[in-house]
């Protein structure tokens, strides 16, 4: 591994652009995000921001997967698409395309650099001075599927650079989700198998159990960019130890993730912040039981709750490197980059 890897983070998830349509302005350094940051809770209750592109370069993260995420409507977001609607999907589409034009707006600008294979990751990564910081590397996630037609959109979101999708956040019209269990629907299986002959990978973070199985069978290339143990915190959001096997056995990746809730059993807003060594037990748990090579960061700091709920510790994104201080000493430099480098060199 060189020492430029050795230096530097890869965040396999980032809401990048949905933070820009939500209004805040990742342009700005964090103190004037914070400041001038429109962003509040359902509740109305603050969500301090923890990332902007300064802040990411400041913590030395080299590149990262940024999604695009089409948001249901509901009660914190009353602008996004309708599941009850045959037609919803274009809503979704509509988020999805404004996304994806405000990642290419922030390349022709020079605060990132969109990657679209895996070569393309590795020589941005090995060529990131933390010295004198480059620009974020963005390879484009797509975070529920609902912005697809049907599989045979996925030639255009293919050209548009997405390389690799999850079909569920709750329920789309693909697969059951988040706290809505159930299977692949036709469409879902469709597009498994339009994935598997066109390389995109699975994104298996929040599938439920049914369709993840379902989905490994159809497309055996996965990872889950964002998902913590289930033997630590129940709940279908989270990977069973089964799950996690699979993912390992096929060469996969399991990303951390950041919120509180996701880290301690039984975790609730106004509770103490989970300590880094709970975020680390998670990490050690896949580490001893599926291999270090299979775990990463996929922090999702940015996606949908603040610094309140994030671990202990952490004042801005770059204090996540606390997390590696919990770790194996051999294992921090795969942990914090290098994993998820090699396995995208192989696998995008």
């Amino acid at each position: 591994m060189s020492d430029t890897v050795r230096d530097v983070l890869f965040d396999a998830h980032l809401d990048l652009a949905f933070n820009a349509q939500i209004g805040r302005d990742l342009t700005l350094s964090l103190n004037e995000l914070r400041e001038n940051d429109p962003v509040r809770g359902p509740r109305g209750e603050r969500e301090t921001a923890c990332v902007t592109f300064s802040e990411l370069q400041r913590a030395g993260v080299a590149a990262c997967f940024g999604t695009l995420f089409a948001c249901p409507a509901g009660a914190d977001f009353p602008q996004g698409y309708d599941q009850t609607d045959k037609d919803g999907w274009k809503g979704a589409r509509r988020q999805a395309v404004s996304q994806l034009d405000q990642y290419r707006r922030w390349q022709d600008a020079g605060f990132i650099r969109l990657l679209t294979s895996g070569a393309e990751v590795a020589a941005h990564v090995l060529g990131w001075n933390p010295q004198e910081p480059g620009v974020l590397g963005v390879t484009l996630l797509m975070e529920g599927a609902d912005p697809l037609e049907s599989a045979n959109d996925l030639d255009f979101w293919r050209q548009a650079g997405v390389r690799l999708i999850g079909p569920a956040w709750k329920r789309t019209r693909y697969a059951g989700g988040t706290d809505t269990p159930g299977p692949l629907t036709e469409r879902g299986q469709e597009l498994l198998i339009a994935m598997r002959e066109t390389g995109t990978v699975l994104d298996a973070s929040h599938l439920d159990d049914a369709s993840f199985w379902q989905g490994v069978e159809l497309q055996p290339k996965v990872v889950a960019s964002h998902s913590n143990s289930r033997a630590l915190v129940s709940g279908n959001r989270h990977l069973s130890d089964e799950m996690a096997a699979e993912i390992a056995r096929q060469g996969g990746m399991l990303g951390l993730v950041a919120l509180s809730k996701f880290i301690r059993a039984g975790w609730n807003e106004g509770d103490s912040r989970a300590e880094m060594a709970e975020w680390a037990a998670h990490a050690g748990h896949y580490g001893e039981t599926f291999g270090w090579m299979h775990v990463g960061l996929g922090t999702d700091l940015d996606g949908g709750f603040g610094l309140e709920k994030a671990p202990a510790g952490m004042s801005s994104y770059g204090d996540l490197r606390r997390l590696l201080d919990e770790l194996p000493e051999g294992e921090r430099q795969g942990v914090q980059a290098g994993n998820w480098v090699a396995w995208a060199e192989a696998n995008l």
